[in-house]
């Protein structure tokens, strides 16, 4: 399931435009992504945790010449689901009639 089709199934949900979630669903993503980037967590109890990770400098190996290369540090985003998520993934999912 693409974004698109992200908001066409919680439009059909809700009752909403599919334009009108599209909108939310936009607005929502980019407040996650923008809060995790500058460090802080976004959590949604019964979801999942969003998260900053530092990954330090390091040396990895060319795997076609061995050569070694030196790889800068950087930041990454992680997502860590929570118990309500993983419930819901181990059940076979719910159907959107009881979402």
């Amino acid at each position: 399931m693409n974004k698109t089709e992200l908001a066409a199934a919680v439009a059909t949900t809700t009752g909403k435009t599919k334009a009108d979630v599209a909108e939310i669903v936009n607005a929502v993503f980019n407040t996650i992504q923008d809060t995790v980037a500058t460090g802080e967590d976004v959590v949604v109890i019964g979801f999942g945790k969003f998260e900053r990770v530092h990954r330090p400098a390091r040396t990895a190996k060319n795997p076609s010449t061995g050569e070694d290369v030196d790889v800068a540090e950087s930041h990454a985003p992680k997502f860590r689901p929570g118990a309500g998520f993983k419930d819901v993934v181990n059940s076979g999912g719910r159907t959107l009639v009881n979402a």
